[in-house]
């Protein structure tokens, strides 16, 4: 018998969301001070001019 409210979700977007929030995470707790830019732009891979 088949259970609708067995699925299996899956969200490549949202995956890559958590991913980063857990890297700044660990990186603020690390951290004996306030983040940089530099270093929050390194951790979530921002491209200088890509807009």
């Amino acid at each position: 018998m088949h259970d609708q409210f067995d699925v299996s979700l899956e969200d490549a977007e949202l995956l890559r969301e958590v991913e980063l929030t857990t890297n700044l995470i660990v990186a603020a707790s690390e951290s004996d001070g306030p983040l940089s830019v530099e270093e929050i732009d390194a951790i979530l891979d921002v491209v200088k001019g890509a807009d």
